[in-house]
């Protein structure tokens, strides 16, 4: 066994889970990305992974590889760039065991992220809203289901993850009504909700009859939703909603899109955008910037602060005869 097995179990084993106390979805991710490369490799070299060597990890080889997951399966930049992020992960970790590969590790740590063109973010207006949330069938238990799932999502700003781990004692109902979750980065949050969202939620866990430790929102069989489950379910109403609401683009409707409607719907509502950030769990302030870049109700109230430039209308005329001549040409 070579040199590379033994780091990277104990990169997966001892010093994510442990050390760094990530979460088990960050590690899940880590592990695919760095299956993908091995796998990768063994086509190129054929060599098995556990003989590999750090020399076959090169820079070189990591490029190419980052290379074949754009131009062979088809990646965008941004999985470009996440798989990227955990093959840092694991040579920053090499980098402590294995001083004496310190050239090879660093030549693949100054691989540089890939720069991307980003789109302004999609969201559903009022109209668009209220239409997808009618668009579950009522009279069938997952319909119930489905709407308080949509409702709750539109109007708290959930992740999915968050949306598919609410456990029904994490419900809070009465005065100061909220539902509290576990986010990214391990982020504790509670969301309050509103006096329609918390209505549609007691009737639910009413008729969900389930233990505190139950999911809110669970299958027929009593398991919790699974993220495809949320996107399935998210589509399938959306092509209802529009056959109702003609402006809604149902295979652009996906679950974060709700997350986005929720904070657009704040931002137009006046809500300061640190708000915003406290209020969708985001580390960063930055991450609130793009919902700002994409709401043109702030970007029509700061044109009407503005004064047009007094600019008299018509074409230049030269007055010189020679400048003239030179512009009739």
């Amino acid at each position: 066994m070579s040199m590379v097995a033994p780091t990277l179990q104990s990169f997966f084993t001892d010093w994510l889970p442990r050390q760094k106390c990530v979460s088990q979805r960050t590690i899940v991710s880590y592990r695919d990305s760095i299956r993908m490369l091995l796998v990768f490799v063994q086509a190129e070299t054929g060599k098995c992974p556990s003989g590999l060597d750090w020399n076959d990890l090169d820079g070189d080889t990591i490029c190419a590889f980052l290379d074949h997951l754009e131009r062979d399966r088809g990646n965008t930049p941004r999985t470009r760039n996440l798989r990227l992020t955990a093959i840092r992960a694991l040579f920053a970790y090499a980098s402590l065991r294995h001083p004496e590969r310190a050239a090879v590790i660093q030549r693949v740590l100054a691989i540089p992220a890939k720069r991307f063109e980003r789109a302004s973010v999609s969201f559903l207006t009022a109209a668009e809203v209220a239409a997808l949330i009618a668009a579950p069938d009522l009279s069938r238990w997952e319909g119930r289901r489905d709407r308080a799932l949509l409702l709750l999502a539109v109007q708290t700003g959930l992740r999915v993850s968050e949306l598919v781990g609410l456990d029904s004692g994490d419900v809070a109902l009465g005065d100061g009504a909220h539902v509290r979750c576990l986010g990214k980065g391990r982020r504790h949050r509670a969301v309050p909700l509103t006096s329609t969202t918390e209505t549609v939620l007691k009737a639910w866990l009413h008729e969900r009859q389930g233990r505190r430790d139950e999911p809110v929102f669970p299958t027929r069989t009593g398991r919790r939703l699974s993220r495809d489950a949320v996107e399935r379910l998210v589509s399938k109403h959306a092509v209802v909603a529009a056959q109702h609401c003609p402006s809604i683009r149902a295979d652009k409707v996906h679950p974060h899109v709700l997350r986005h409607s929720c904070a657009m719907n704040l931002l137009s509502a006046g809500v300061d955008s640190a708000v915003i950030a406290l209020w969708l769990g985001h580390a960063d302030l930055r991450s609130t910037q793009p919902y700002l870049h994409a709401d043109m109700a702030i970007k029509q109230r700061a044109l009407a602060l503005m004064s047009d430039p007094q600019v008299a209308p018509g074409r230049f005329q030269p007055k010189d005869e020679l400048l003239a001549f030179l512009e009739s040409l």
